[in-house]
């Protein structure tokens, strides 16, 4: 009697499920998609999640990378690694001074103030240097 009990439940059990997930398929389930606001929260959830990471981004972009405004009162000109911790910085002002600053882990010293003509010797020189060197293969022919 045990048996065929056991038996029945065993037979009863899983019709049982698989009637009531045949009738659950045959309605339709009513997804937050089918209204307008789940329509709406479709599209406005990823475009703020894109907004926020664009914003992200273009902040770290900006600290790693030094950009900013033409307004901002001190841009960076150049940064020479002399190290693994150690930089020389080349920091230019709003008035057109430019300043040479050693950083290292634990400190920023200042070295020294640069002429205009310091930093643009080295163009006007390699212009220099290739007309003359242009002028001596004329000669030669």
């Amino acid at each position: 009697m045990i048996r065929v009990a056991c038996l029945r439940s065993a037979l009863i059990l899983p019709a049982l499920l698989f009637a009531t997930s045949v009738q659950a398929a045959a309605t339709p389930a009513r997804t937050p998609s089918d209204s307008f606001v789940g329509e709406l929260l479709a599209i406005v959830i990823p475009l703020v999640l894109i907004i926020a990471g664009l914003v992200f981004l273009l902040r770290v972009v900006r600290r790693r990378y030094g950009l900013s405004g033409s307004d901002a009162p001190l841009s960076v000109l150049q940064i020479l690694p002399l190290g693994p911790r150690e930089r020389l910085v080349l920091v230019k002002s709003r008035a057109g001074r430019v300043f040479a600053i050693g950083v290292g882990a634990h400190s920023v010293t200042f070295i020294t103030d640069l002429d205009i003509d310091d930093l643009e010797a080295p163009a006007a020189a390699a212009s220099l240097t290739t007309s003359h060197s242009m002028s001596n293969i004329d000669e030669d022919r």
